[in-house]
């Protein structure tokens, strides 16, 4: 017979166990409660760094109504979104879509002083008026409330708000939904419907001293809570492990939505991963591509780095040096009145020098600001112009499937003098090795 116990041998049965006093539960489940790092002193970083003012939204909606009227065009049509939150403060997570439109119409008209102002509207579902009128829209003259009920056409009655449809130019922002566009059309057949040309784009790409404030702020924030992460990362941790340590510490940092795409080894040689939960190896590089939003503008910071006792192999860290000299003319290279395309070639010349052209697979980078992605984009084939103002990621990379991928990634902007300049530049980016992120 054997001699082993069950556990019902071993632990006393119900009636005799002794109940905890709710003192010494709480002391026991917290020591039984795994807490992570303490990344708190990260939060200071952007702790002075204040909204966008509604005095701002106001010059936005004015500057927007003047180009609508020197494109002789009758209206400016919105969703909510990255670009109805630039206008009027009216976010995705401020209304989220639905089958249901609601727009924001902009258009322009004479004060009495003969200067073009904004007129802002609402067109909102007829039983959500009373929740749309809680928007928090800035406005000098007051924002117009149109709603529809649900047996009657919205289009219709959103266009009701312009004096006049035979031959009128009606700009639909980019981002707004096909059925939205073809509804408001169908409503003005005599009307032209189309999407916002770059006169209206430029408004949202060209990013005033305060946004680049935020950028800045957001950016540097990223890089410092890579940093912190990465003194907690160790050999055998799994991806998910770091992961998760990157996002604990965009949180302390006050960035909103923070995400962090952690790879380990031959893992980076997929940009966006292999859906795998490596383990990290004593020769894995570690690339962490991350962000998060400090006051709806977006960061995207992206390091291959080494930890103190990793044993990288030197042509993986021949590659790094190559990666990092690709980030770097592309800088130089991007100024005011450069074509885009002219700078992802820029670029891409050092990694095909170097003999691993084949293994830059993406674009060099993209517009960020209101959105993660965003136009203009550095890519090849683009004739877009750089301009005073524009936010571009720049993010070079090497992918060798099965072996390595190293990435690196900080955000630039054009300064008022027509020269790039890192937004990660506050905290000593960008990276300068392998071993010091």
């Amino acid at each position: 017979m054997s001699s082993r116990k069950s556990v019902a041998d071993i632990l006393p049965s119900v009636s005799e166990r002794t109940p905890l006093a709710p003192d010494a539960m709480e002391t026991q489940l917290s020591r039984n409660t795994p807490t992570g790092p303490d990344f708190s002193h990260l939060a200071s970083h952007c702790a002075h760094i204040t909204p966008i003012p509604s005095q701002s939204y106001i010059e936005r909606q004015d500057a927007l109504a003047r180009t609508l009227r020197s494109l002789n065009a009758s209206a400016y049509v919105a969703e909510p979104g990255a670009s109805a939150a630039y206008f009027a403060n009216i976010s995705s997570s401020h209304w989220h879509l639905s089958e249901r439109p609601l727009l924001l119409v902009v258009q322009p008209i004479t004060d009495e002083h003969g200067e073009t102002r904004a007129n802002v509207s609402v067109l909102t579902p007829y039983f959500e008026q009373t929740r749309a009128k809680l928007l928090p829209i800035p406005s000098d003259a007051g924002v117009t409330y149109t709603a529809w009920p649900e047996d009657h056409n919205p289009y219709e009655r959103a266009l009701s708000l312009l004096p006049e449809l035979e031959g009128a130019t009606i700009y639909v922002d980019g981002n707004v939904r096909t059925f939205v566009t073809d509804g408001l059309q169908k409503a003005a057949p005599k009307a032209l419907v189309s999407s916002a040309p770059v006169e209206v784009r430029r408004l949202r790409e060209r990013k005033s001293t305060e946004e680049i404030d935020i950028l800045k702020c957001a950016n540097e924030a990223t890089v410092l809570a890579i940093r912190a992460a990465r003194d907690h990362i160790k050999i055998g941790m799994r991806e998910s492990e770091a992961g998760q340590l990157v996002t604990s510490a965009l949180t302390a940092a006050g960035l909103k939505g923070g995400f962090a795409l952690t790879l380990f080894g031959e893992n980076a040689a997929l940009p966006h991963g292999s859906g795998t939960n490596r383990v990290l190896g004593k020769h894995d590089f570690v690339l962490v591509d991350c962000g998060g939003s400090l006051h709806g503008y977006e960061s995207d910071v992206t390091r291959t780095f080494a930890l103190p006792d990793s044993v990288i192999p030197l042509r993986y860290q021949a590659l790094w040096g190559i990666v990092h000299a690709a980030q770097q003319t592309a800088l130089e290279v991007a100024a005011n009145g450069t074509i885009t395309s002219a700078v992802d070639r820029a670029a891409r010349k050092i990694i095909k020098e170097a003999g691993y052209g084949e293994f830059f697979t993406h674009r060099l980078g993209h517009g960020i600001g209101l959105e993660g992605h965003e136009s203009p984009y550095l890519v090849g084939g683009s004739d877009d112009v750089i301009l005073t103002g524009h936010t571009f990621s720049d993010e070079p990379g090497i992918y060798i499937e099965g072996k390595v991928g190293v990435r690196l990634e900080d955000c630039f902007y054009i300064d008022d003098y027509g020269v790039a300049q890192y937004l990660t530049a506050g905290v000593g980016a960008p990276a300068t090795g392998p071993w010091t992120p």
